[in-house]
Order: structure tokens, then C-alpha cells, then sequence
């Protein structure tokens, strides 16, 4: 029989180096399933693999060298993409917060770890210091709610980054003193040698990058050229007794001005760092946790308790004291409170500085049982500070006090049509042509997106022959349009570009009739395209002529009218009934159903509207029954995250399947806050699969329990 653990650990740097990767793909997947974190996904992944886990991997040099790359990463790319506009306009009050959010928890930690857990006070001074930071991992949802660029936003962000700034020079301090550099003459020339080191950064680079990124513009120059800043930085830091990390921050915070948040130049710095070093660094600090220390006692629970109690508590505090200082309302406390209270990569990385410090004896500043408690209190704080914000921001965006009346529908129209079938390409096309206003004279753009695979050349010829057949429609109807052939590894993503190329408002496209040969209900890529572009998505199965329709009857869900794009939605169905001069009829609730018709009394005032009311989201089932062959149903979702959102809308494919089969129906995704999510990154809480393991779970017992009965 074969004894498996003779090949264990791996010590083959080319295969260590293959199971990083599946461990760097994988976990952000089986993490999303469980609505984890991807940063504790990745921790979690180095524990199994480590020594102290199943002994899978030797942690070699590689983890040594990327993760000290990785470390420096999270830093830089901090202070690269802090918003130094914000804090200047903002400077007062965003001061104002740094020392309330630094100060109450570092506070409350020290107190904490010196009285109840008996830490010495450097290491306590240390365990404070990383609790006064925190890490913006919520700030993603305030992009879906649109809040951005909200007060709440802005000192929440400028106090996160001035706090971390505090921490780095508070953590240089403790590296010099544990390292027996205490003495006066030691702090005057240390102070000395920061002042003329921070004087060199702030004059040199400026100029250096200046001159540099005018004369090269070859990309991967410039990708080198900043990597070698950044590490520059943090040798010359290292040099004068500061830690690396800071100097890699600095050297962020100088070059953000050369260094645009849209430019191709930040995606690849981000990308190398999400792709491969910050992961590699955080799989490595999980190779060092010694999960057995749980086991052995209550000390790491009472360190877990103590990070997440006290630090929340700090963190809370902090945040209602500026709410009642600068007057703001309580949902703006609340909003506050859920961007400053998780912590996560930069704690761990500051933490790993402590582990590195040696007192005497073998011994370091900190022991396993920290970084343990450390790991466990990012997973809690994650979830509070998710949470809290997401309830925070909806608040916030209902509690707005907008004019709804005076909101018009931006005349940025140009519709793109992506087409796959001969038999529904016609049909797509006649109803962009019933929407769009032609007043605009906006071009419409037919898309065919084929696999790049042996059939490509075969499938470009069918595609251009439906694109040929739709151009002649659009010149018999004086419609002015645009076709493109475009080859893909991936539809949606073929979509996407082109969708970005064009500069389209939206996009129509049509829902297979078969789906149990196409991937499912949606199909095979409209899924992706909706969860990743934030603009209006209009997926459509017509089933028969649309001159043929008599009635449109609309399911409107409560909160639309708070969406961005809900006159867009509007206008475009109010043209569509007034073009095929059939009844339309609203069903929603009566605050929405009043904006509904004062919009189209003011703009279609020929338009035949009725409007029915629909208290809740479960009744749509109920409206099946009056809905006719020779009728459209529409039904105007959400996704997940957005203000109009509600947990019954999951269940769509099932509704549609069970009770409109074989009708013509129409599904709206309308315009929503923040951008389209292109790329998963680790500032992210969590990537959101479709359906958790819960709800799968969920169904599997709910399926079993039926089966008994």
C-alpha cells in the first residue's frame, strides 16, 4: 500500500508554486459560496497547507520573498488610491476623526491587553496600534448605494488613511525601542534621519516620475518603473530604522497623482498585486498559524474576544462622537461606524512585523497565539462591518430628500444589441427601434460575439450574414446602425468590451426559449453580463410579432423609484406603448405608482397607462392569470446589493418558468450606482456567487422533508 505521507511536505518549487495557484483560485470561490471574506479564504488555505495544518507545502523562500513583496503591496497600493482631493476639501473634520478613530481603540485595546490578559506594554502598545487602523473593505457597497462621494464617505476614508499614516510612524517607534535604539541622542537623530529621508521622497520622486513616465510610455517600463520606486522607498526606509512597509506607503502616497485610478497603469498594478502577491503573502501567513494552540486552552479566545469587543466598542465610539460633533444623523453614524470597524490585510501585515521582533531569548514581541486571534477578529469585524454598512447605506439613499420630479432621462441613448439566432435577431431589433427616440438620431449597434475556437471562421460568416439581414431592416426603417463581428474566449466578455467601446447606455438582448440545452434559465453568459455591468440590461423573449401585442402589464418593485435608473426604464416602456399603441398597465406600490403617472401625464400624455396596486413582491405569481397570449409581461428586478433589491426576486427563473410559460415577457435590470465589477480584488468583502451553500443546503433539506411527507 502506498504511504502518502512520503510525498508530503512538497518541496518541488514548480509544484509548491502549481498548488499556490489552485489555492489562489479556488478559494475566493468556495469562499463566496460561504459569504467569507476572500482574505480569510486565503489565510485559511495556508493553515491547511502548513506545517501545523495537513503539511502539504514547505513553506520555502518563495513564500519568504513574494510575501515580503505582497506586504509592501498592501501598503502602496494604500496610499496610492487615498483620494487627496477629499481630504483637502474635508481637512478639518477629516483631522477631527483621525484622532477619534485612532485614539478610543487604541485606548480601550491597551487598557484591555494590560489589565485583563497581563501583556507586557510594548506588545500591548503594538496589539493597539494595529486596532486603532482598520481597512475600508465595505467601501465597495457604498459605491452600489451611490454614496461615494457623501460626507460620511469622505471622512470616513480621510480618517482610515491618516490613522494608518499614525500607525506606520507609532510602529517605527516601537521597532527602534524594542531594538534597544531608546536613547536621546538615539530619537534626535533618528528624527533627523526621517526628516531628511521623507525631504528626499517628497522632492525626488515628483520629479524623477515626472520625467520618466513623459519620456517612456512603453507599459511595461512604467510598471517597472513604479515597482522600483516602491521598493526603493522601502530599502531607504529600512536604512534609517523605519519598516519597509512605511516606506512603501509614502512612496503610494507621493506617486498618486502620476498614477490615475482609471489609467491601464493602475489595473496592472493592481491586478499583479491581487493576482499573485497579496494572496502568496496571506497563504504564507497562514502556514505559520499553529491552529492547535485553540485547542490547548481558552487564551486565544479571550485575545479574539478582547481585538473584536474592545476594538468595535473603540471603533463605535469614535464614530457617533464625530456624527454628534459635525451634526450628522444617526444613519450617517451608523455609516461611519460600518466603514471603520473591519480590519484585515494591513492589521495581518502589521501584525507580522511583531512576530519578527526579538526581545531576548529566542523569544519575539509577539507568539503564534496573536496572529491567531488577530485571523479570527478579521473574520468578525468582516462580517459587523458588511453588514452594518449595507443596512447604514440603505438608510441613507431612502432618507435622501430628492426631487424625483425635477430627475430627466440623460440623452446618452445608443442601445447595443447583441444577436446569436437568425429566428430572434429581427425581433430584438424592432423593439430597440420601438424604444429608442429618434429625435436623438442616435445609431443603434448589432453585435455577434463568436467563440474563439476551429469553428471561428465558420461561425464569423453566420454571424456577419444575421448582422447583414438586421442592416437591412435598420435601412428600410431609417435607423441608423452599426454591426460588428467580434471574436472572444468568453461571450460575456466579448459583450462587455464591446458594450465599453461603443459607449452604450444599455443593452437589449433576447432569453432563449430552450433552457434546459443552454446553461440554464438565463443562458449561458446573460447571467454574468448583468452582474457585472451596472447600466440597463433588457433581456427579452418575444414570442410572437410585437405590432401583435394588445396590453404591456409592468410588475414594478417597491423602492424603484430610489434607483438611478428608473425613468430611464420608464421612458423607454412608455415609448414602446405609445409606438405599438397597446394599453400599458402598472402594477407596484402606491408612492411608486405616483411618480409613474405624473411622469407620463407630463411626458406621454397619449399614452393609454392604468395602474394597479401591488403591495408585495409574492403577488406576481397572482398576475398570471390575467395575462394573455397576445400580451407583454414585464418585470423590472434588481440586483443583488441595490436598493430595490428583495430576497423573492431570487426566485424569478422559477416564477417565470412556472407560471409565464410560453408568454412574450421582458426583464429589466435597470441603471445602478457604482461601477461594474470587472475584476475580483482582495479590497473587496467577498465575491458574490449567485446562490451560497446555505441556500443550497437550504433546498436540499427542504426537498428531503418533502419526500417524507
Amino acid at each position: 500500500m502506498i504511504e502518502l505521507s512520503h510525498f508530503f511536505p512538497i518541496t518541488d518549487p514548480t509544484l509548491i508554486f502549481f498548488v499556490v495557484l489552485l489555492m489562489i483560485l479556488f478559494s475566493p470561490i468556495i469562499m463566496g459560496k460561504l459569504r467569507i471574506p476572500h482574505i480569510i479564504g486565503m489565510v485559511l488555505a495556508g493553515v491547511l497547507v502548513g506545517k501545523d495544518g495537513f503539511n502539504i507545502l514547505e513553506r520555502d523562500a518563495s513564500f519568504e520573498i513574494f510575501g515580503q513583496v505582497g506586504l509592501y503591496y498592501i501598503m502602496f497600493l494604500a496610499g496610492l488610491e487615498l483620494d487627496m482631493e477629499g481630504l483637502k476639501k474635508n481637512s478639518r473634520q477629516v483631522i477631527i476623526f483621525c484622532l477619534l478613530t485612532f485614539l478610543c481603540p487604541f485606548v480601550l485595546i491597551y487598557g484591555a491587553f494590560t489589565s485583563l490578559l497581563h501583556y507586557g506594554g510594548m506588545a500591548a502598545l503594538l496589539i493597539s496600534t494595529i486596532m486603532a487602523d482598520n481597512t475600508l473593505i465595505a467601501y465597495p457597497i457604498v459605491g452600489r448605494y451611490g454614496l461615494t462621494k457623501h460626507v460620511t464617505t469622505t471622512i470616513s476614508v480621510g480618517g482610515t488613511m491618516l490613522a494608518l499614516l499614525v500607525s506606520l510612524i507609532i510602529l517605527s517607534s516601537i521597532t527602534n525601542s524594542v531594538n534597544g535604539n531608546g536613547g536621546t541622542m538615539f530619537w534626535i537623530l533618528f528624527a533627523a534621519k526621517f526628516i531628511a529621508y521623507s525631504t528626499l521622497l517628497f522632492y525626488a520622486i515628483p520629479r524623477l516620475a515626472r520625467w520618466f513616465l513623459h519620456r517612456y510610455s512603453d507599459s511595461v517600463m512604467q510598471f517597472t518603473f513604479i515597482l522600483g520606486i516602491m521598493f526603493g522607498s522601502a530599502v531607504l526606509s529600512s536604512a534609517i530604522g523605519v519598516e519597509g512597509i512605511f516606506g512603501a506607503f509614502l512612496s503610494g502616497l507621493i506617486l498618486n497623482r502620476f498614477v490615475p485610478k482609471v489609467s491601464p497603469l493602475m489595473n496592472r498594478l493592481e491586478f499583479t498585486g491581487n493576482a499573485l502577491f497579496i494572496p502568496y503573502f496571506l497563504i504564507g501567513v497562514g502556514m505559520l498559524i499553529n491552529v492547535k494552540l485553540l485547542f490547548q486552552g481558552t487564551h486565544i479566545l479571550w485575545i479574539m474576544v478582547c481585538l473584536t469587543v474592545f476594538g468595535t466598542l473603540g471603533k463605535a465610539l469614535a464614530s457617533y462622537i464625530a456624527a454628534w460633533i459635525f451634526k450628522l444623523s444617526k444613519q450617517s453614524g451608523h455609516m461611519i461606524f460600518g466603514l471603520t470597524s473591519a480590519h484585515a490585510a494591513g492589521a495581518i501585515a502589521l501584525a507580522m512585523v511583531g512576530c519578527k521582533l526579538p526581545i531576548g531569548n529566542g523569544e519575539y514581541l509577539f507568539d503564534n497565539a496573536i496572529l491567531n486571534g488577530i485571523v479570527l477578529m478579521i473574520l468578525f469585524t468582516c462580517i459587523i462591518s458588511t453588514m452594518v454598512t449595507e443596512r447604514a447605506a440603505q438608510q441613507l439613499r431612502l432618507s435622501e430628500k430628492e426631487d424625483f420630479k425635477e430627475k430627466k432621462v440623460d440623452n446618452d441613448e445608443k442601445i447595443l444589441i447583441p444577436v446569436k439566432y437568425a429566428g430572434t435577431s429581427t425581433n430584438l431589433f424592432s423593439l430597440a427601434c420601438m424604444m429608442r427616440n429618434p429625435k436623438l438620431k442616435r445609431e443603434v449597434v448589432a453585435l455577434n460575439v463568436v467563440y474563439d475556437d476551429v469553428n471561428m471562421h465558420k461561425k464569423q460568416a453566420e454571424g456577419q450574414h444575421i448582422l447583414d439581414k438586421i442592416s437591412k431592416l435598420a435601412s428600410s426603417a431609417d435607423v441608423p446602425i452599426s454591426t460588428q463581428v467580434r471574436v472572444a474566449a468568453n461571450i460575456a466578455n466579448g459583450i462587455m468590451y464591446a458594450f465599453k467601446e461603443n459607449r452604450a447606455s444599455e443593452v437589449i438582448m433576447g432569453l432563449h426559449f430552450n433552457h434546459h440545452k443552454n446553461g440554464g434559465f438565463w443562458g449561458e453568459f446573460a447571467r454574468s453580463v448583468y452582474q457585472r455591468l451596472n447600466r440597463q440590461i433588457i433581456i427579452a423573449r418575444i414570442k410572437q410579432p410585437l405590432n401583435t401585442i394588445r396590453r404591456i402589464q409592468v410588475a414594478v418593485p417597491s423602492r424603484a423609484e430610489y434607483d438611478p435608473g428608473f425613468y430611464r426604464w420608464l421612458e423607454r416602456l412608455a415609448r414602446m406603448a405609445g409606438n405599438m399603441e397597446c394599453r400599458i398597465v402598472f402594477n407596484g406600490r402606491q408612492e411608486t405608482l405616483d411618480l409613474i403617472k405624473e411622469y407620463l401625464v407630463n411626458n406621454f400624455p397619449s399614452v393609454r397607462a392604468e395602474y394597479e396596486l401591488m403591495e408585495h413582491w409574492n403577488e406576481l405569481p397572482n398576475k398570471a392569470m390575467h395575462v394573455k397570449d397576445d400580451h407583454m409581461f414585464v418585470i423590472v428586478t434588481a440586483r443583488k446589493g441595490t436598493i430595490s433589491y428583495k430576497p423573492a426576486m431570487d426566485d424569478l427563473p422559477n416564477e417565470i418558468n412556472q407560471y409565464f410559460s410560453g408568454k412574450t415577457i421582458m426583464i429589466i435590470f435597470p441603471d445602478q450606482y457604482g461601477s461594474g465589477m470587472d475584476s475580483m480584488t482582495f479590497a473587496e468583502s467577498q465575491h458574490t456567487e449567485e446562490r451560497s451553500v446555505y441556500e443550497v443546503a437550504s433546498e436540499w433539506i427542504h426537498k428531503k422533508n418533502l419526500q417524507k411527507l
